[in-house]
């Protein structure tokens, strides 16, 4: 897979983070998932979390969402604590997005109807709601499939669907939970454009976990791998792929992404 974007390390130094997961810990029946996790998502920052399963990295969506509350630990919006609030008031006062891995859209309604289901419930004034719908049905170019069921949508059609829906709400924070999971190719390339663009266009704080480590890296600024309930390593996808802690747990030495 080729990569699609120039890596940078951008300047966040004057930037207040979106997001900080600070110290976070949190077991399951004794058992432990995370352990002390830390890490920040900037304005317009794509960050990618790695690891094998049941490394914890949907257990971090569900901690940002509000799904789930720390052991120890904070969940900060900006300068504001939100461990404690409840799933409702914290995605919509702090503006996160979510796509699931699977479904994540009514199968009997059509693209429109969806659009139109979701937007009711996030956006108050009639005008804005079909704005927005507008604007997302140009956007991802599919007005094509304005009058077709969901349920029969191809794979890359659902997910940018869905990516659709997510937007509705216009979020700061957008989490994409296995999104390259089970597609073809062309399809893999497509949705990666896609989240480079909201990256450049909307400024939006992007934060993508997948098992697919060349599809994630190709475009994401900096990612992380989590493994035995902690980060073991941080930094570009160059530094990354030429660490020898992430050589040894998961790329292995021969592993690259061009």
């Amino acid at each position: 897979m080729a990569i699609i974007k120039k890596f940078r390390i951008k300047s966040f130094k004057n930037i207040n983070p979106l997001l900080e997961v600070k110290n976070i810990s949190i077991s399951f029946q004794k058992r432990k998932i995370l352990d002390n996790i830390s890490f920040k998502i900037n304005p317009g920052e794509i960050l990618g979390l790695l690891g094998p399963n049941g490394a914890g990295k949907s257990t971090i969506f569900n901690l940002i969402t509000g799904l789930l509350k720390p052991d120890y630990g904070k969940v900060l919006f900006g300068s504001e604590d939100a461990t404690n609030f409840p799933i409702y008031t914290r995605t919509r006062k702090f503006k996160i997005g979510y796509v699931p891995q699977y479904g994540g859209f009514f199968g009997d309604l059509t693209t429109y109807q969806n659009l139109k289901a979701v937007a009711e419930i996030l956006i108050k004034d009639v005008r804005d709601q079909n704005s927005r719908i507008e604007y997302l049905i140009s956007k991802f170019e599919l007005d094509y499939l304005r009058n077709i069921k969901a349920s029969v949508l191809s794979g890359g059609q659902k997910k940018k669907l869905v990516i659709a829906l997510s937007l509705l709400g216009d979020p700061k924070i957008l989490l994409l939970d296995e999104c390259f999971a089970a597609l073809d190719v062309l399809t893999i390339q497509m949705l990666q454009k896609i989240i480079v663009n909201l990256q450049t266009e909307e400024r939006i704080g992007i934060i993508i976990c997948d098992h697919q480590a060349r599809d994630l890296l190709s475009c994401v600024d900096v990612a992380m791998i989590l493994s035995n309930c902690k980060i073991i390593a941080q930094g570009t996808p160059k530094e990354l792929i030429n660490n020898p802690v992430a050589q040894n747990a998961y790329f292995g030495k021969s592993f690259k992404i061009n």
